[in-house]
């Protein structure tokens, strides 16, 4: 199955649906990764902060799959948004998992309460894109007020923006301010760390398609246009969560889910998230 890919706003293409190592330990990670890409996942979503990019890294070289086969993210941990600890970290991070160049390298969250401004550590990233070290850049956790800041006061704008989505926080706000300044939208924590399989809605639209709740949570953010990397450790439910591809939501089942919205969140609040690990 090859899965569908999203040209981002600089030409660079990456595929619609990743695995993501998000709470994997690091000596779960090799192995983990590497099952993934056995399955057929060309997307591997990793971060700084989840310290485990070299396990990422290992499972890239003996996976045996070239390189540019495989798409390839981190994420800026932190505790590093001055100018110059940006891009040392971005070159630590490059070392840990072994790689000459990255995909995509994110600013990991806004942080608001800290005395440096992600607009400065915008500009680190804008240096280290020019480098050529990664072939596209942009943020995490950004709110529209972020977004709209750093289009109007830096020179590129985020190819992707990677936040919480999920059928009890659709963000339907943010991914239209993303879409208006051609930001693709990432989803994680896509099921809302499994709080949404047991709903009722959800469990019937599954029964009808044959599938599970998870995958059809999955189908709904891939049909929305969002880009989205479940994770797992176990291979059964990496299997499942690429098996996507041989059914359809119907425009009245998409609907349905749209409706579940709460403006729930599992996660922090990027608004008041000013966490130094």
């Amino acid at each position: 199955m090859t899965v569908p890919t999203i040209s981002l706003n600089n030409g660079v293409e990456i595929p619609q649906l990743g695995f993501g190592v998000y709470q994997v330990e690091p000596e779960q990670t090799k192995d983990a990764t590497l099952s993934a890409l056995e399955v057929g996942y060309r997307h591997i979503d990793t971060a700084q902060m989840y310290g485990n990019e070299k396990g990422v890294g290992e499972a890239l070289r003996e996976s045996g799959i070239a390189r540019d086969e495989i798409f390839v993210t981190s994420k800026l941990n932190n505790g590093f948004h001055a100018h110059d600890d940006a891009i040392k970290a971005f070159d630590e991070s490059l070392d840990r998992l072994g790689l000459d160049q990255l995909d995509l390298f994110l600013i990991h969250w806004p942080l608001p309460g800290i005395d440096i401004d992600f607009v400065e550590t915008w500009t680190a990233l804008e240096e280290i894109y020019a480098s050529g070290r990664t072939r596209s850049i942009g943020v995490s956790n950004f709110q529209p007020k972020h977004i709209r800041r750093l289009v109007q006061e830096t020179d590129v704008v985020p190819a992707v923006n990677q936040v919480e989505v999920h059928p009890y926080l659709t963000q339907d706000e943010l991914r239209a301010v993303n879409a208006e300044h051609g930001i693709a939208t990432e989803a994680w924590s896509p099921i809302a760390q499994g709080l949404v399989l047991d709903n009722p809605a959800i469990a019937a639209i599954a029964d009808e398609h044959g599938k599970t709740p998870a995958q059809v949570v999955l189908r709904w953010h891939l049909q929305r246009g969002d880009i989205v990397f479940p994770k797992s450790v176990t291979r059964s439910r990496v299997e499942e969560n690429f098996d996507l591809f041989d059914f359809e939501l119907s425009g009245s089942q998409i609907g349905f889910i749209n409706a579940l919205n709460k403006d729930e969140r599992t996660g922090p609040d990027p608004d008041s998230f000013n966490y130094i690990p």
